[in-house]
């Protein structure tokens, strides 16, 4: 075979693949090179002997049966399968044959990292998908867990989520088939203390992770076999001069600034990222020492990165999103909102304020008393919690106030105020700004950042409108309308009843507008109705209400409420306690408490009256 060095030959790769080199990167053995290269018995026979059976089916005795070499006397475990190869060796040698042994297999010392363009054709045979990593791991740490297999060159994807975190899952693609087969089978091997669990996955998938159409980012993964450092958290004014020093003298960035990506938005604003490359391990190890050290007045992350995850980072930044990639919507059921939702009225007239800095257990009630005095100066609704991505408090709210006065008033008098533990920044702001943010926009000292919906790539909120019966409301008893209902009218008290008389609120007079937001960028909630956090509305909406005369209500069908992330000890006394003021039909329905994966509740209201 023209080598100088001895070659191992063996029966199938199972022992060489899956036993041998896993143990070793196991245990930080090093191998020779001899046992990075051998010869499968079984497939030479095959090129003997192709009548002989498909290779996966052939086994030593069956191959020595086949040429009818005589069976071999030897009793002693693992002398008798040596010496019926060597027999099946010399024989497919000698005459007829006269076999020349090239079919040599390879295992990669390495994993090679590069960049994939989208236009590159991918097997769906050889991608799975491994759930479950560490978040720290790298792509060198998912190659020596698939140690023994040779994935392709850039074949590690490490999936983000929409914060552009790890998520603890990665794609790999290997060079066939065969060696993807005998990946799936280390499904629910350990890493460490974790067990990782393996799927079968398609090219599509590995593309839209790895692949990219950036010319910026295929010229800076031009450079091979460079250890890729991941910075997070950079001012937005750091220049490449500053990432070096902060680097050092004991990391020097391959090609200077050259070897450093910062990433942007589309406008060309920095969103604190940026990718640097080193032309060694031990200058990467250097860097990342500084991790959590300071640079200006912020502490700045370092991680390891992969040629994947920056073509993945650029995506989501700079090239058209990705939407198929994104989780599918959740079923929406449409929820009638008022003709002009407070929220999304638009407007440069600075009347609003923004709380910046609330503990995330505050709630409306704590933002209420926060405000004091100034409570009474609220428009109906007024205030807004924003929710992060994961719909859990932000630590901002918003606040539309009666006038631009009463709100430059209350950011003056409420500024770092505290609230709990914690001071409170208030500023002021107009009903536009507030839009962007909760429709999914930031605002911050660059300015504003629109909402998905007002990106040109992405479509707005679509509405469908439904006419229904029109009303008026009477004077300012319109202030104290609940969020979701917009006409009220006296309820006529029931025959067995003696309780007094309260307002109802049928469906919305002047057509409701259903609005259809995805899991993009999701409805923020309107607050609740404010009368609720008053001791008693004002006199002259008490009179207005109470000076209305007397109608019939018409029958009005029951409806499901479906209730979502109750407690899981939860029992039907605390469901009839949520909804008391609500009146139900006992003898036809009664709550039922259903508890699995998500709590849930289902009641039956005969008519909804407002408290």
């Amino acid at each position: 075979m023209g080598r100088s060095s001895y070659t191992l030959c063996v029966t199938g790769p199972l022992l060489i693949r899956q036993a041998l080199h896993p143990e070793a990167s196991k245990k930080n053995l090093v191998l020779p090179d001899s046992f990075y290269s051998f010869v499968d018995l079984r497939v030479e026979f095959n090129r003997c002997c192709p009548n002989a059976g498909p290779v996966k089916e052939l086994t030593l005795p069956s191959m020595c049966d086949y040429v009818c070499i005589p069976p071999v006397a030897e009793q002693a475990a693992g002398v008798c399968e040596v010496k019926k190869m060597v027999l099946l060796i010399l024989h497919l040698l000698s005459d007829p044959y006269n076999h020349k042994f090239t079919s040599l297999e390879t295992v990669k010392h390495k994993f090679e990292s590069g960049a994939c363009s989208k236009t590159e054709p991918v097997d769906s045979e050889t991608v799975i998908r491994a759930r479950g990593l560490p978040w720290q791991s790298s792509d060198q740490d998912i190659a020596r867990f698939f140690k023994g297999l040779n994935i392709a060159k850039g074949g590690v994807a490490l999936c983000l989520n929409a914060q552009g975190r790890r998520n603890g899952e990665a794609l790999v693609r290997f060079v066939n088939s065969e060696h993807r087969d005998l990946a799936l089978e280390r499904h629910k091997h350990h890493m460490g203390s974790r067990y990782i669990e393996v799927y079968k996955a398609t090219g599509e998938e590995f593309l839209k992770i790895a692949g990219g159409t950036s010319n910026e980012v295929a010229q800076f993964l031009s450079k091979e076999n460079q250890v890729i450092i991941r910075m997070r958290g950079l001012p937005f004014t750091a220049t490449p001069e500053d990432v070096l020093g902060f680097l050092g003298p004991e990391s020097p960035v391959t090609d200077g600034s050259e070897g450093l990506l910062f990433v942007k938005y589309p406008d060309g604003r920095p969103t604190g990222d940026a990718f640097v490359l080193f032309s060694c391990e031990e200058y990467a190890l250097h860097a990342l020492k500084k991790h959590k050290q300071i640079l200006g007045k912020r502490y700045i992350e370092l991680f390891r990165s992969t040629a994947a995850e920056v073509q993945q980072v650029l995506n989501r930044y700079v090239s058209t999103p990705l939407i198929s990639t994104l989780p599918p919507p959740p079923a929406m059921v449409p929820v009638p909102v008022l003709a002009t939702p407070p929220f999304l009225a638009g407007g440069s007239t600075r009347d609003c304020i923004r709380l910046r800095g609330l503990p995330y257990t505050a709630a409306i009630e704590d933002i209420l008393e926060f405000m004091g005095e100034h409570t009474v100066d609220i428009k109906p609704h007024g205030v807004h919690m924003v929710l992060n991505q994961q719909g859990r408090p932000s630590g901002d709210a918003f606040i539309q106030m009666k006038s631009a006065d009463r709100a430059f008033m209350m950011a003056q008098k409420c500024h770092k105020k505290m609230m709990k533990d914690r001071y409170v920044e208030v500023f002021q702001c107009s009903a536009e700004e507030m839009s962007f943010v909760l429709m999914g926009g930031t605002l911050n000292r660059s300015g504003l950042s629109p909402p998905p919906c007002k990106l040109p790539c992405l479509s707005p909120p679509t509405y469908a409108a439904f006419p229904s019966p029109a009303a008026v409301l009477p004077g300012d008893a319109a202030l104290y309308q609940p969020p979701l209902l917009a006409t009220p009218r006296p309820a006529q008290p029931l025959a067995h009843s003696t309780a007094p008389t309260l307002a109802y609120y049928p469906p919305q007079a002047h057509g409701q507008l259903y609005m259809n937001y995805t899991a993009y960028y999701p409805s923020p909630p309107v607050s609740p109705s404010t009368v609720g956090y008053f001791a008693a509305p004002p006199g002259a909406v008490a009179a207005a209400v109470a000076a209305q005369p007397a109608a019939p209500i018409l029958p009005q069908p029951g409806a499901l409420v479906r209730m979502q992330g109750l407690p899981y000890n939860t029992g039907v006394k605390e469901i009839l306690s949520f909804f008391q003021g609500y009146q139900y039909a006992p003898e036809e329905y009664s709550p039922v408490l259903q508890l699995g994966d998500q709590a849930r509740a289902l009641a039956q209201p005969k008519e909804w009256l407002c408290l």
